[in-house]
Parts: C-alpha cells; sequence; structure tokens
C-alpha cells in the first residue's frame, strides 16, 4: 500500500528550467490557437455608420439617432450585398455600446424559426421587456430595444400580420426593423409603419476602391485590371466579391491574383465557350449544337449561368435585329423560369440555343 502511495505521490518541487520553457511554449502555442482566422467579409464588415459606404440617405437618418434624435422603425430593401444588415449592426453598437449591445438587440434571419409561434413568443417577450442600464462610457443611451428581422420577405404572411400589433403595442421601448431583397413581398400594413430606404447596388469606383484597400491590408498580389474584372463578376454585390477575392487568394497561395483564377472561382463561363456557343448555333447544324450543349453540361457549367451571360452578349450584339433580340430575351426568360421550378438543363439548354439558331440563320 506505502509502495503504491509512493508511486502516485505529487511532487511539490518547483519546475525545472526546462520543464517552464515547455508549460511556456504550450501557452503561447494556445494562445497562437485562439487568434483563428475570420472570413474577410467578417473581418471588413463596417464596425460604424461612417464606414458604410454609398448609401447616403440611410447614412445621414441613423447619424441624426446616434446624435439624439428618435429613431423610427426602418425597412431596408435592395439587391443582396449592398450592406443592409451591416448599416443597422453598427449604428446598434454605435447607439448601445458593446456592453448592452446583446441585452438591446434581438437578431432573427431566414435561418431561425420565424413562424407565427416565435413572433407571438420570441418577438413579443422581448419587446414587452423594461429598458435598463446606462453605458460604462457614459455616453447617452437610447431608451428602447431594437429587434431586427433580416430576410423578412421570407416570413410568413401570418407571420408579418402578427408582428403589426406588436410593433405598435411596444412603439415605446421597442424599434423595429426590416431587411429584405425584395419590398413586394412584405404586406402593406407593415411597410406603411415603416420608413423605407432603398440600398442602391455600390458602384464600380467604390467596389474597387474597397477591394483595393482589403488586398494591401492582406498583402494579395492582384493588379487593378484584376480588381476591375472581379468587380464585373460580382455584379454590385460586395460581399460576393470579398469572398472571391478570398478564396482566390488562398487557391494561388501567394503568387497575382488572375483573371483565369477568378473566372474558376465564380463559375464564369469563358468567353471563348460562348463565342462557340454562338458559332455552333450559326452554323445551323443541330448535331453540332447538341455537341457544344453536351459539352456545356460535361463541364460542369451552370446553366443559369449561361443565361445571364448569354443575356449580356445578345444585347450588345449589334449583327442582331430588335426583333430577333426581343424574340431571343423573351426565350432566355422562359428558360430561366423552367431552371427555376427544377427543370432538365440539358434540355433547356438545347432549346433556348435552337431558338438563337433560328434567329442566326433565318436572314442566312
Amino acid at each position: 500500500m506505502q509502495a503504491f502511495l509512493k508511486g502516485t505521490s505529487i511532487s511539490t518541487k518547483p519546475p525545472s528550467t526546462k520543464d517552464r520553457g515547455v508549460t511556456a511554449t504550450a501557452r503561447s502555442s494556445g494562445e497562437n490557437k485562439k487568434a483563428k482566422p475570420v472570413p474577410w467579409v467578417e473581418k471588413y464588415r463596417p464596425k460604424c455608420v461612417d464606414e458604410v459606404a454609398f448609401q447616403e440617405e440611410v447614412v445621414a437618418v441613423l447619424k441624426k439617432s446616434l446624435e439624439g434624435a428618435d429613431l423610427p422603425n426602418l425597412l431596408f430593401y435592395g439587391p443582396p450585398g449592398t450592406g443592409k444588415t451591416s448599416t443597422i449592426l453598427a449604428a446598434a453598437r454605435e447607439l448601445f455600446g458593446p456592453e448592452l449591445f446583446r441585452l438591446r438587440v434581438l437578431e432573427l434571419n431566414a435561418s431561425d424559426e420565424r413562424g407565427i409561434q416565435v413572433v407571438r413568443e420570441k418577438v413579443k417577450n422581448f419587446a414587452q421587456l423594461t429598458v435598463s442600464g446606462s453605458r460604462s462610457d457614459g455616453k447617452p443611451c437610447p431608451p428602447f430595444k431594437i429587434v431586427i428581422l433580416d430576410e423578412a420577405d421570407s416570413m410568413t404572411s401570418a407571420a408579418q400580420a402578427a408582428l403589426r400589433r406588436t410593433m405598435e403595442k411596444e412603439s415605446k421601448t421597442t424599434r423595429f426593423c426590416l431587411i429584405c431583397n425584395y419590398v413586394s413581398r412584405i404586406i402593406e400594413p407593415l411597410t406603411s409603419r415603416c420608413s423605407k430606404f432603398r440600398f442602391k447596388p455600390l458602384s464600380d469606383k467604390i467596389q474597387q476602391q474597397r477591394l483595393l484597400d482589403i488586398a494591401d491590408k492582406e498583402h494579395v498580389k492582384i493588379s487593378k485590371e484584376g480588381i476591375a474584372y472581379l468587380v464585373k463578376v460580382s455584379e454590385g454585390d460586395l460581399r460576393k466579391a470579398i469572398t472571391f477575392l478570398q478564396s482566390a487568394t488562398r487557391l494561388t497561395g501567394g503568387k497575382e491574383v488572375t483573371e483565369k483564377v477568378i473566372t474558376d472561382i465564380a463559375g464564369v463561363v469563358p468567353a471563348k465557350t460562348i463565342d462557340g456557343v454562338f458559332a455552333a448555333c450559326q452554323s445551323g447544324s443541330f448535331d453540332k449544337l447538341e455537341a457544344v450543349v453536351k459539352d456545356l453540361i460535361d463541364e460542369g457549367h451552370a446553366a443559369t449561368q449561361l443565361v445571364n451571360q448569354l443575356h449580356d452578349v445578345v444585347v450588345e450584339n449589334d449583327n442582331l435585329s430588335d426583333k430577333q433580340k426581343s424574340i431571343i430575351t423573351e426565350k432566355l426568360a422562359e428558360v430561366d423560369k423552367c431552371l427555376a421550378d427544377g427543370a432538365d438543363e440539358h434540355l433547356q439548354l438545347i432549346s433556348l440555343c435552337a431558338t438563337v439558331m433560328q434567329q442566326l440563320t433565318q436572314n442566312c
């Protein structure tokens, strides 16, 4: 028994220099592990209202509320990646400070359960809570809470209807901010209770400036032409552009990010392939057309991406008459709808290319 106790006795001697070194190394490696890599979209999200780009009207209203004016219920709508969520989160952080932010802000988006039951229970209970507490830095704190309903256009009509009464009843202590891509999907009684702000797609110049700034901070090698192509591919969506830039940087491993790398990452159909489709259509041979479409599908190109790019090419093509353009564009719209409904990509592309072939060859 004594031998057993001796074997398991705890040493009270101070650790040797070697042991101390090992402990220090372990601690420092632990600290390094804590510094987790963050997606650049989150890392460079605006921290204050002044950092929000290209949305002057919204920024002006929010600045007034930061200066002490009352904040109305808000409805932000516009294309994705234009800064709707970032703007209200930045404003809430400035209004409440880091300590009260979690207590005063309730954020729900499409990934959360947001049926009528949640509106009646979770949102209503949060709205009914009394506002208390003050900022530790001594700055004035507004006497209300904020409920952010992101992607509100995916809420059911019943849930939106249940929200009406809560918005009116709790107006003394709570402000609502609805965020959506399509304002037409929000019921009229809700839109009439909010100040509406449309978020415009970001201009190419502002996007290029922000991307160059990020590339400089992250030591990314990319030319101005590469940045311009990145902006073109992202179609006004800054979030998409930043994600593509980070993915391209990881793929190249420190080398220069080229247009080819961006094309591969963004899933863009190369211009050479689009020209091949048009050449097959102009040949008037259905066999060639089918072979080209089969190659497109085999290479893994998305049919919706091809439809979008074909639309741009057709509209800018000077060799087509207005009547030909209108017929092809109408077919593009039909195919886009069918693809959204889950139709077969191969059949839809054959159908589209057949219509393009008829229009290109009818003058021959």
